[in-house]
């Protein structure tokens, strides 16, 4: 699956930072994780720390998949608001997701503190703004439901906003729980730690098929070598869903540019993470060398030449949207790239396993949230796995 188009900026500013032989030998491990993407590597690391031995076998160079394309705002709030997941799954899961994914945030920072330059980890704000009027009663609805459950956050009329923000907005929910990174970085970090550890880690080596014994997994690659594990973790991402015998991700193209660096600290307050009600959402945040990243314009298909011929023009929409809200800041694109993502039908991942596969978990963070669900995964199956499973793994099961 061609996950991304070729100029996704994070693989270009850090370029290859770690590489792995493929596998060209049998192996046994207890625990072998297909993906190293951010989400394998955080399942893996979890594990690393709890003890287990890991391997980690990706098809493609570590982090060269969606990670690459990853645009990391890091946000508890999921692409589907509490107002509506809570008819959708009941309000104590609803709220629990809520919930889980600002602990992720935290969580996701002690990890980042662990490396040097933090994966560029920084805590920031979030907005979220009406995008018409018709959306101001849903998003006072959202901010008292919120409020009801303990969230801390703020509702903002549209005065408010133009006076903070510079720019027009019917209104908008301001949140203190929120932050931004490299992705790509981080999951390089992770891996390096792994290996510290003990785990092995193998590129380019891509699983033909898979085998479920009584007590075992055996992957067998193309090159007909073979891992025989205790447990198997699939983290492949939007490419999971071939070992998966119900459909569960529809499958989308999205876009995103990056700009010049330019002059300055603080291109608007607190340089916080902006997005909007509108679906698909336009999406902006800054970067640890002063850049702007704005995303959105998201498509409803999954066609990777029909994807890349658009960059150009929707780079061209990204840059006339946000000079609507920041006439006076000068962006010049420099990086513009466009990715695969998918959603789910409640906007939540899908975590644990399924009947058809024993001895196989899958940790698969969708939509918007992808990373902050990737760290919900890696401690729920680490849980499981240790015998100790979470009182709250059904939230995200298969059959929700």
């Amino acid at each position: 699956m061609d996950l991304r188009s070729h100029s996704a900026y994070w693989l270009m500013k850090n370029g290859l930072l770690s590489s792995y032989p493929s596998l060209q030998q049998n192996e046994k491990t207890e625990i072998a994780v297909m993906g190293a993407g951010i989400t394998g590597a955080l399942v893996a690391w979890h594990l690393c720390r709890a003890g287990f031995r890991v391997t980690i076998i990706d098809k493609r160079h570590a982090g060269m998949g969606s990670t690459a394309a990853s645009t990391a705002l890091l946000q508890y709030e999921i692409d589907t608001p509490l107002y509506e997941l809570k008819e959708k799954v009941g309000e104590k899961n609803a709220v629990r997701s809520y919930e889980y994914c600002s602990e992720a945030i935290d969580a996701l920072e002690n990890i980042c503190n662990r490396f040097e330059g933090k994966a560029g980890f920084r805590k920031r704000p979030s907005l979220q703004y009406a995008s018409a009027q018709k959306d101001v009663s849903d998003l006072k609805n959202e901010y008292r439901l919120r409020k009801d459950h303990g969230f801390r956050l703020q509702y903002w009329d549209e005065k408010k906003v133009e006076d903070t923000m510079g720019f027009k907005a019917p209104a908008a929910l301001y949140s203190s729980v929120g932050a931004e990174m490299d992705a790509y970085r981080l999951a390089h970090h992770l891996l390096g730690d792994c290996i510290k550890k003990g785990a092995a880690i193998y590129d380019n080596t891509k699983v033909e098929s898979i085998v479920h014994h009584k007590k075992t997994v055996t992957l067998k690659t193309e090159n007909g070598n073979k891992i025989e594990c205790r447990h198997l973790i699939i983290a492949c991402g939007y490419e999971s869903q071939q070992y998966i015998p119900q459909k569960v991700e529809t499958l989308h193209s999205t876009y995103a540019m990056v700009s010049e660096p330019m002059p300055g600290q603080e291109f608007w307050h607190r340089n916080c993470l902006i997005w909007e009600t509108a679906t698909p959402y336009l999406y902006m945040r800054t970067t640890t060398d002063n850049r702007i990243l704005i995303g959105g314009l998201d498509d409803d298909f999954y066609s990777p030449d029909k994807r890349d011929a658009r960059i150009a023009a929707k780079t061209k929409k990204l840059v006339k949207d946000f000079n609507k809200k920041f006439p006076a800041i000068p962006i010049v694109p420099d990086f513009q790239w466009a990715g695969t993502f998918a959603s789910t039908k409640d906007g939540l991942p899908y975590i644990g396993s399924i009947r058809q596969r024993p001895h196989t978990y899958f940790a698969l963070g969708f939509g918007g949230n992808g990373i902050t669900f990737s760290q919900i995964a890696a401690e729920q199956i680490t849980a499981a796995i240790k015998g100790t499973p979470h009182p709250d793994l059904s939230i995200f099961s298969f059959n929700r």
